[in-house]
C-alpha cells in the first residue's frame, strides 16, 4: 500500500513484554490513521518469544514474523527486518518500549509532509542510566566523532527511513554492520526528533558490559582507519625520542660522564613493549574484521517465517 510504514522490531528473549508492546504500537498507529506493517524479528530467543510472535503474526494481516536460526545479534536482526520491508518507509525500534510509540507518528509526519528521507530519534535524557554508563556512552560518541567525523551523540537505532534509503543501506556489502553509522553515512535530507528514555515495563536489558565494549570497538573500527595511523604516529614519535636519546648517550659516553642507567633501560623497555603490544592489538582488530569480511558468510539466516492465518514456512 502506498505510504505504508514498515516497523522493524528486533526481539531477543522478550516474552514478558511482547504482547503489551505490540498492542501499544498498533493502538498508536491506528489512532493516527497511519497504514503500517509490523516486521517482528526473533533473534534466536531461548524463551517462548517465537511462539508468541508466530501467534501474533497468524492472526494479524499487518504482521510478519521472522525467526533467525540462532542469535546473530541486534545488528543482524535489524538488517533481516529491513530485508522484508516493501513499503514507502521503514522505522526501526526496540521491543522494550523505551522507544515511545508516539514518536513514530511524529517521525512519519515529518517524512510524509516535510520530505525528509531520514528522521532520527535522539535521546533528550537517558532515563535511569547509571553515571558510569553515561560517561562510557559519551566517551564512545566523542571518540567515534573524533575518528570518523560522524556525530551520533545520544542517537539510537530508533529512526525512520524512506524506502530509497532502506534499499541503499541493505545493499551495503559489509558483514560487520553498524546500523546507526551506516544510516548516517549515506547522507540524504534528514532531521531529528527528541524523546525521553523511559523505564522498561518488564524484563532486563540484554546488553552486558562486555557486549557493549565489543560493540564500541567494532563500531569505531568499522568507520575509521585512524587508529592504524595512530600506531604509525606513535612509532614516529618514539623514533625521534630514540634518536635524541642515542645522541645524548653517545655524548655522555665520549665525555666520560656516562652512568649505568639501569632504571632508564627498564622503563624504556616497558614503555616500548606496551606500545608495541597496543599497536599489534589495534592491527589485530582490523585483520579480524578483514577475515570476517572475506569469508562472505551471510549476515543472518532466517529459518522460519510466520504470516497471517497461521501460515508458516521453514527455510
Amino acid at each position: 500500500m502506498y505510504k505504508t510504514l514498515y516497523v522493524v522490531i528486533p526481539i531477543y528473549n522478550e516474552e514478558a513484554i511482547i504482547d503489551s508492546s505490540i498492542q501499544r504500537i498498533v493502538s498508536v498507529l491506528n489512532e493516527a490513521d497511519i497504514p503500517f506493517h509490523l516486521v517482528l524479528v526473533d533473534d534466536g530467543s531461548k524463551d517462548g518469544t517465537w511462539e508468541q510472535l508466530s501467534k501474533i503474526a497468524s492472526i494479524r494481516e499487518d504482521t510478519t514474523a521472522l525467526r533467525l536460526s540462532r542469535n546473530f545479534g541486534k545488528e543482524s536482526a535489524i538488517f533481516a527486518g529491513l530485508g522484508a520491508c516493501e513499503g514507502a518507509c521503514a522505522a526501526v525500534m526496540d521491543c522494550d518500549m523505551q522507544h515511545p510509540a508516539e514518536i513514530l507518528v511524529e517521525m512519519y509526519r515529518l517524512w510524509e509532509k516535510c520530505g525528509y528521507y531520514i528522521v532520527e530519534a535522539v535521546k533528550s535524557s537517558r532515563g535511569k542510566e547509571s553515571f558510569l554508563s553515561r560517561v562510557y556512552a559519551n566517551l564512545f560518541y566523542y571518540i567515534l566523532r573524533l575518528l570518523s567525523g560522524i556525530d551520533l551523540k545520544n542517537s539510537s537505532d530508533f529512526r525512520l527511513m524512506d524506502q530509497k534509503v532502506v534499499d541503499v543501506v541493505r545493499l551495503m556489502p559489509e558483514r560487520q554492520t553498524f546500523f546507526r553509522g551506516m544510516s548516517s553515512w549515506v547522507g540524504y535530507k534528514r532531521t531529528r526528533v527528541l524523546f525521553d528514555v523511559v523505564s522498561r515495563e518488564a524484563g532486563t536489558t540484554k546488553w552486558s558490559k562486555l557486549k557493549l565494549c565489543k560493540f564500541a570497538f567494532s563500531s569505531i573500527t568499522s568507520f575509521s582507519s585512524i587508529p592504524l595511523q595512530l600506531v604509525t604516529l606513535i612509532g614516529i614519535i618514539f623514533l625521534i625520542f630514540g634518536l635524541g636519546l642515542a645522541v645524548q648517550t653517545l655524548y655522555m659516553k665520549f665525555s666520560g660522564i656516562a652512568t649505568t642507567g639501569f632504571t632508564t633501560v627498564i622503563l624504556l623497555l616497558l614503555i616500548v613493549g606496551s606500545v608495541l603490544m597496543l599497536g599489534l592489538g589495534i592491527i589485530g582488530m582490523y585483520i579480524a574484521k578483514i577475515y570476517e569480511e572475506v569469508k562472505q558468510r551471510p549476515r543472518y539466516i532466517v529459518c522460519e517465517t510466520a504470516n497471517y492465518e497461521g501460515n508458516k514456512e521453514k527455510i
